[in-house]
C-alpha cells in the first residue's frame, strides 16, 4: 500500500482538495493522510465539516496579523516533522497559497516527491497576483507531478521545460465539489431577502486590490446598484479587518446591499446557483460560477484563467472605477451580452478531476 499525503491550509484549497481526498480515500491501495496548516482557521474548518474530511494532522498555524514570513516558516518546519512521522511516498498540494509554496519546498528538501494539483496557471506578471503568481511558478519547478486543469495550463508547462510525461490534464478539482454541494431544496433567509430581485454576489479580498483600487471598484458598484432598483448585492465580507473596514465605508446601511459573515461552502455554491452574476476578485469562483452559466466580472487587472476569457464566460474588469462601472452595467442592461456569457462553454471540467488524478497516482506509484 502506497501512502499518499494532502496537504493544504485555506478555504480555497480545502474546497478542491476535499474532493481528492474522499476519492483516494476511496481506492484500497492508498493509504491517505490529511494533514492542514491552518493558514485560515474558520473557514477551513467549515470546509472540512462540509465533505466529512477529519485531519490526521493539524499544524493550527494561524496567529493574528500574521505575514507571509511567519506562514512560510511554520509551514516548512511544520510539514518537515509530519514527513519524519508519516513518510509519505508523494505529498500533493494545490493550487498557489503560501502553505502550497511551503509545504512544497519542505517535500523538497526531505527528498519527497511533490504532486501538484491545478498546475500551470500562469499571468507572467510576478506580482499579480501576489504573492500567488510566484508560488505557483514556483510548486511547478519543484513537482514531479503536473496536474494540469486545461491544455492551456499544460502549454505553459511545456513551454517552461516540464517533461510532456509529468503533465496529466485533468480538469479542475473545483467543478467536482460542485457534484455534491448544489441542491435543488437549499434555502435561506439571505436569499429569501434577494427573492424579489436579480441577486448579484460580490466577493473581493485580494492584497494587490487593498485600499485604493477597492475603494474604487466598490465606489463602481454601488453606483450601479443606485441605477437599478432591481438588483441586490450580498457580500460575503472576508475576515480581514482591511476588507471590512472597506465595505463598511462603501455599503453599510444601503438598503439593498448587505454584508454578512463569510458562507460556508455549501451556502455559498448555492448562492451562486442562485445569483443572476458574480462580481469577484477570486480565483476559484472564476471556475465554479460558469459551471452553473453565471457571468463572472473579474475585478482584477490579470487573470491566471485566460481559458475563462477565451470562452467567453469571464470578463476583465480591471479595477479602476470607470472600468468596473461600465463592465457591469453592461451586464445589468445589455441581455444579449448577458446571454452570450450564461450560455457559453465552461473550459474547466466535466466534475471527474479526481478520479483521473488518483487513476495517474495508482500508474505513478505501481500500485493495483
Amino acid at each position: 500500500m502506497k501512502k499518499i499525503m494532502l496537504v493544504f491550509g485555506t478555504r480555497p484549497e480545502a474546497i478542491k482538495m476535499c474532493p481528492l481526498v474522499l476519492e483516494a480515500r476511496s481506492r484500497d491501495c492508498f493509504e491517505t493522510i490529511v494533514c492542514v496548516t491552518g493558514q485560515h482557521r474558520e473557514m477551513l474548518d467549515s470546509v472540512l465539516q462540509a465533505f466529512h474530511v477529519t485531519p490526521d494532522h493539524d499544524l493550527s498555524i494561524m496567529d493574528s496579523e500574521q505575514t507571509l514570513y511567519d506562514i512560510s516558516q511554520k509551514v516548512v518546519t511544520g510539514i518537515r516533522r509530519v514527513i519524519e512521522s508519516e513518510k509519505p511516498d508523494i505529498t500533493l498540494v494545490h493550487g498557489d497559497t503560501t502553505t502550497t509554496f511551503a509545504a512544497a519546498v519542505s517535500c523538497f528538501y526531505s527528498g519527497v516527491p511533490v504532486g501538484h494539483v491545478e498546475a500551470g496557471l500562469r499571468t507572467y506578471n510576478i506580482r499579480s497576483p501576489y504573492p500567488e503568481e510566484f508560488n505557483r511558478q514556483a510548486v511547478d519547478a519543484i513537482a514531479d507531478l503536473c496536474f494540469a486543469p486545461t491544455e492551456t495550463s499544460r502549454e505553459n508547462l511545456l513551454r517552461e521545460g516540464k517533461r510532456p510525461d509529468t503533465i496529466f490534464v485533468t480538469g479542475n478539482t473545483g467543478i467536482d465539489a460542485l457534484r455534491t454541494t448544489v441542491r435543488d431544496d437549499f434555502k435561506h433567509p439571505d436569499l429569501d431577502w434577494a427573492s424579489d430581485s436579480r441577486l448579484v454576489i460580490l466577493t473581493a479580498h485580494r492584497r494587490e486590490n487593498l485600499g485604493n483600487p477597492m475603494r474604487r471598484i466598490f465606489s463602481a458598484i454601488r453606483r450601479v446598484v443606485d441605477e437599478h432598483p432591481d438588483l441586490k448585492v450580498i457580500y460575503p465580507v472576508h475576515l480581514n479587518p482591511a476588507v471590512a473596514e472597506a465595505a463598511d465605508g462603501a455599503f453599510a446601511g444601503h438598503p439593498r446591499i448587505r454584508l454578512r459573515a463569510p458562507l460556508d461552502v455549501l451556502s455559498f455554491h448555492n448562492f451562486i446557483a442562485r445569483s443572476y452574476l458574480i462580481l469577484t476578485d477570486s480565483g476559484g469562483i472564476q471556475e465554479e460560477a460558469p459551471s452553473l452559466g453565471k457571468p463572472v466580472l473579474v475585478l482584477r487587472d490579470t487573470t491566471e484563467r485566460p481559458e475563462g476569457v477565451a470562452a467567453g464566460t469571464l470578463k476583465l474588469a480591471g479595477t479602476g472605477e470607470a472600468a468596473v462601472y461600465e463592465s457591469f452595467k453592461a451586464l445589468v442592461t445589455d441581455g444579449v451580452l448577458y446571454k452570450s456569457m450564461s450560455n457559453a462553454s465552461n473550459p474547466y471540467g466535466d466534475g471527474f478531476s479526481s478520479k483521473r488524478i488518483a487513476d495517474v497516482l495508482m500508474k505513478w506509484l505501481n500500485c493495483k
